[in-house]
């Protein structure tokens, strides 16, 4: 069986998203370069880490992480990224309400989770076999893993840049030891790796 890892990339001061998200801003008032640009801007420095943020079987992922619809669902809404979504595997999306499976290109389907974390960690197992299972975010949805102790690995991007509001990593985490497994600087972002004790 594989991990359950999890990738984010945040701040200095640990906001791995914004406020006021929307539609045209998935990541809230905030210019998004400043948490990604180190993914496509200097990507040779840090193409070890890109590379390993898609290598899972299955995806765990938070509603708002999905998209800004809140209450019942807009049947239009397919995803903040097009037809071809990046993750080519099942993704597994946090909600109250549910909602029938959405398939796309490219080998993504959504499937929307209404009975919790643990049972969409469950649906994942089983669908990424020997392999990893992402947990994508939002940092919500990663706090929630974290503080449920269902999560064997935190990768955490730091950029050189303080968002100063947001939503931050480890907020409502309870108070855990972390082994620190590696840490390695470019010059847009520090990689971390975390492996909480158990």
């Amino acid at each position: 069986m594989g991990i359950v890892f999890s990738d984010l990339s945040v701040s200095a001061d640990g906001f791995a998203t914004g406020l006021h998200q929307s539609e045209q801003s998935p990541f809230g008032d905030i210019d998004e370069t400043w948490l990604h640009g180190w993914m496509f801007d200097d990507s040779g420095d840090n193409r070890a880490e890109v590379e390993a943020i898609t290598t899972s079987g299955a995806t765990i992922m938070g509603r708002n992480m999905f998209g800004p619809v809140r209450g019942e669902w807009d049947q239009e809404w397919r995803g903040w990224w097009g037809t071809n979504p990046p993750y080519h595997n099942p993704v597994f999306v946090l909600t109250h309400f549910p909602r029938e499976p959405i398939v796309m290109e490219g080998g993504t389907t959504f499937h929307f989770v209404t009975d919790g974390a643990g049972r969409a960690l469950e649906r994942a197992r089983a669908a990424a076999g020997d392999r990893d299972v992402s947990v994508a975010g939002g940092p919500g949805t990663v706090n929630e893993f974290l503080a449920a102790g269902l999560l064997d690995e935190l990768r955490l991007h730091v950029t050189p840049c303080v968002l100063g509001a947001g939503v931050r990593v480890f907020d409502g985490v309870p108070a855990q030891r972390l082994d620190c497994a590696s840490v390695r600087a470019t010059p847009l972002v520090t990689h971390v790796v975390y492996r909480p004790r158990r």
